[in-house]
């Protein structure tokens, strides 16, 4: 009875082996982790110097970023863009920013995920 039991937790063993799905990093929601030295803003909001993780919310709308506290425990806040394209495909980040007028910290304006040449232009209300 024993040999029976044991060759049978052996077979679930096995078929567990090869049928569960390999854990793979998904990089859909192009998660980024940012560290600002000075305010930066984005559109509806002034960030304060600090970290910050970038996501897409949802692979369906890679225009929709959620911007995180550096845990990713709060949300501070979600932003609609539009979707920008470079020829070349970046090998790192880039994050572009855009002066404002004086008194105003810069405002981030492109965000191009590593390996990808379609990224996210933020859009700023006209002033």
């Amino acid at each position: 009875m024993y040999r029976k039991m044991f060759t049978g937790m052996i077979c679930l063993v096995l078929l567990g082996i090869f049928f569960v799905p390999m854990g793979r990093a998904d990089e859909s929601d192009k998660k980024t982790i940012v560290t600002v030295k000075e305010s930066i803003q984005v559109p509806g909001k002034v960030l304060p110097a600090g970290t910050y993780v970038l996501k897409l919310l949802d692979s369906n709308h890679p225009t929709l970023v959620a911007i995180f506290s550096a845990d990713e425990t709060h949300l501070i806040t979600t932003v609609q863009g539009i979707s920008d394209s470079r020829l070349e495909t970046p090998g790192k980040l880039i994050l572009q920013f855009e002066e404002r007028s004086s008194g105003q910290p810069e405002a981030l304006k492109e965000w191009f995920y590593p390996g990808d040449n379609t990224g996210v232009e933020f859009i700023y209300p006209n002033q």
